[in-house]
């Protein structure tokens, strides 16, 4: 779905999620998985596995893994959940991002007004 409206805010193109069976299995499967591994990690914590050089290691590659496996969630939630959306923004001129107003974009002398240059840039929301 899209539309030819080119004001701020208008959405220029809307794609709905799939919301696939499949995807909803594999996010349940995937965080019964992650509360295994968090659950296993919180053991070693408590157990002490981490007082031996083998043990923090596996403690490590347990919190690696927990990690990956949220990546892995998240993702996939992300591509067959939320809808793809594109909205119209506002176009910015190349001086915006560089000066303060309109009247810098040519620049100011070295000499002009040095002392109240010093006191916006030390504070910057001094008033004129």
């Amino acid at each position: 779905m899209s539309s030819s409206g080119s004001t701020y805010g208008d959405i220029h193109r809307y794609e709905p999620a799939r919301e696939s069976t499949a995807a909803a299995i594999a996010i349940v499967l995937l965080t019964v998985i992650e509360v295994v591994f968090v659950f296993m990690f919180a053991y070693g914590l408590v157990s002490g596995w981490g007082l031996t050089e083998t043990g923090n290691m596996f403690l490590g590659a347990i919190l690696a893994v927990i990690f990956v496996d949220l990546a892995f969630i998240l993702a996939l939630y992300r591509k067959e959940f939320l809808p793809d959306v594109v909205i119209v923004k506002k176009r910015r001129r190349k001086w915006e991002d560089l000066y303060i107003s309109e009247d810098d974009v040519d620049g100011t002398s070295i000499g002009d007004g040095a002392w109240d240059t010093v006191k916006r840039a030390v504070y910057p929301y001094y008033k004129r």
